[in-house]
C-alpha cells in the first residue's frame, strides 16, 4: 500500500459503549472525529447485551461498587469517580431514556433495551461514522484499514481505540489487535474467558432437563459463596449463578453445589431419618428434602453412587462437586479478562509505547462479573480516555 495517508483530527476505532463515549468527549470539546467501525454498523455488541434487558450500572454504595473490578479496583477507582453509576443513570436521562432499579439494585432503562438509548446517542453525535471499515494494523504511523473501496490509510492528530475483548467476534470483538499492539511494545495480559459457561459431559438420563434453570440453590468455588440460579444446556452450565463464580472456577478452584440451601446440614439430617427406611433412596429425596426434577437428577448426576448414611446424604447434598471440562471457548463468553496492562498506559489511558494513541473499554486488562460492572466501566474509561485525547493539541 503506497498511497498517501488521510490526515485527520481525531479517530476513534470500534463504535461500540466505550468508543462512542470517547467521541462525544471529543465533539465536546471542538474536535473533529472520525468514528470507523468493522462491522456493518454501530454498537452491535450493545445491541445483544440489551435483547434481555440493557443493564446500564448498579445502584449500590460506590466503595462496594468499586470491589467487584478486583485488582483493577485501584487503577479504576479515580475514573469509575469520574463517571459513577448515578452519573449514568443521568446521562441515560439526559438522551431521553428514563430508568428504574429492579430489585436486585441493577439499573435499566424503562425501554428494557438498548436500541432506542444507541438511537438518541447516535442522534446526537455530529461525527462522521465509517462503517465495515476494519483496522489491520498500523504502516508506519499511519492506521491500516480494509473498507469496501480497497485498503486506506489514515494520519490522525489522536487516536482512542475502543476494540473491545476477545468474545462475540461476529459482534465485532475479535482480539485481533492483541498482536499489533503487541509489535509496537505494548504489554498485553493474555486474553481469558470471563462470565462463561463451563462445559459438561452429561449423562443421558440429564437429556430431558437440559434447558431447564436450576434455582435457589448457593453455589460455592473457593472463597465465594453465591446465592443464585444457573441453567442447564446440551453444552455445560451457563448463568448468572456460575458467571458469579467463574473467575474462582477459572483460576482453578473446584465448584459444589448447595442443593439446600434453606436447610442447615442438622435439618436435612433429621428429615431424611424420618419415614419408611424402605423407600426408594430418590424417593426420600423427593419426600423428605422436596428434591425434584432437575435437581434431583443433578444430585444423581455427580453424586452416584449416592451414600447410604444420612449424615453423610447429607453431606454430599449440602456440597454437591460438579464436574466439568473447563471453560467455554473464549468467543462464547460475555466478557474477557486481560487485556493492556496499567503499566502500559500512563494516567490519562494513553499507551506509553504509542504517543497520542489511547485505549479503553473491554481491551483493558480489568474484569468484572455481569449486573451493571461491565458497562459502567466500559463508558467511564471511554469517558477518561476521549477527554483526555481532547486535550491533547493538534
Amino acid at each position: 500500500m503506497n498511497e498517501t495517508p488521510e490526515i485527520i483530527d481525531a479517530l476513534v476505532i470500534g463504535a461500540g459503549p466505550a468508543g462512542l463515549m470517547a467521541a462525544s468527549e471529543l465533539l465536546r470539546a471542538g474536535r473533529q472525529v472520525v468514528i470507523v467501525e468493522g462491522k456493518p454498523s454501530v454498537g452491535r455488541k450493545f445491541l445483544m447485551a440489551g435483547k434481555s434487558g440493557l443493564n446500564l450500572t448498579k445502584d449500590e454504595d460506590f466503595d462496594q461498587f468499586v470491589t467487584h473490578y478486583g485488582a483493577a479496583a485501584e487503577p479504576l477507582r479515580p475514573i469509575l469517580e469520574n463517571f459513577t453509576p448515578d452519573a449514568v443513570q443521568d446521562w441515560a436521562r439526559g438522551l431521553g431514556q428514563e430508568v428504574f432499579t429492579g430489585s436486585s439494585k441493577r439499573v435499566f432503562p424503562k425501554a428494557m433495551k438498548a436500541s432506542p438509548l444507541l438511537r438518541a446517542w447516535m442522534q446526537g453525535l455530529q461525527a462522521e461514522t465509517r462503517t465495515r471499515w476494519r483496522w489491520t494494523g498500523w504502516q508506519d504511523d499511519a492506521f491500516a484499514f480494509e473498507t469496501p473501496d480497497g485498503p486506506r490509510l489514515i494520519q490522525p492528530m489522536v487516536a482512542v481505540l475502543a476494540l473491545g475483548g476477545g468474545s462475540w467476534a461476529r459482534l465485532g470483538s475479535d482480539g485481533a489487535w492483541v498482536d499489533w499492539l503487541t509489535q509496537k511494545g505494548v504489554a498485553i495480559a493474555p486474553l481469558e474467558p470471563a462470565n462463561m459457561g463451563f462445559s459438561v459431559t452429561w449423562s443421558d438420563h440429564m437429556a430431558p432437563h437440559l434447558g431447564q434453570p436450576i434455582k435457589s440453590v448457593t453455589l460455592i468455588a473457593g472463597q465465594q459463596r453465591i446465592s443464585g440460579e444457573f441453567v442447564l444446556s446440551k453444552r455445560g452450565i451457563e448463568g448468572g449463578g456460575v458467571y458469579a463464580v467463574s473467575k474462582a472456577m477459572r483460576e482453578g478452584a473446584d465448584l459444589y453445589l448447595d442443593l439446600l440451601p434453606n436447610m442447615t446440614l442438622e435439618q436435612s439430617v433429621e428429615k431424611l431419618s424420618k419415614g419408611n427406611r424402605k423407600e426408594s433412596l430418590s424417593n426420600r429425596l423427593r419426600k423428605r428434602l422436596g428434591l425434584t426434577g432437575a435437581k434431583l437428577a443433578l444430585a444423581m448426576e455427580f453424586g452416584r453412587p449416592l451414600p447410604a448414611d444420612d449424615l453423610a446424604l447429607a453431606n454430599l447434598l449440602k456440597a454437591l462437586p460438579v464436574h466439568h471440562q473447563g471453560p467455554r471457548p473464549m468467543d462464547e463468553a460475555i466478557s474477557t479478562a486481560g487485556g493492556v496492562t496499567w503499566d502500559a498506559l500512563d494516567e490519562n489511558l494513553m499507551l506509553r509505547a504509542v504517543p497520542n494513541v489511547f485505549c479503553c473499554g473491554e481491551m483493558l486488562d480489568w474484569e468484572a462479573p455481569t449486573g451493571g460492572y461491565l458497562l459502567t466501566a466500559c463508558f467511564a474509561t471511554g469517558l477518561w480516555a476521549g477527554r483526555a485525547a481532547a486535550q491533547l493539541q493538534p
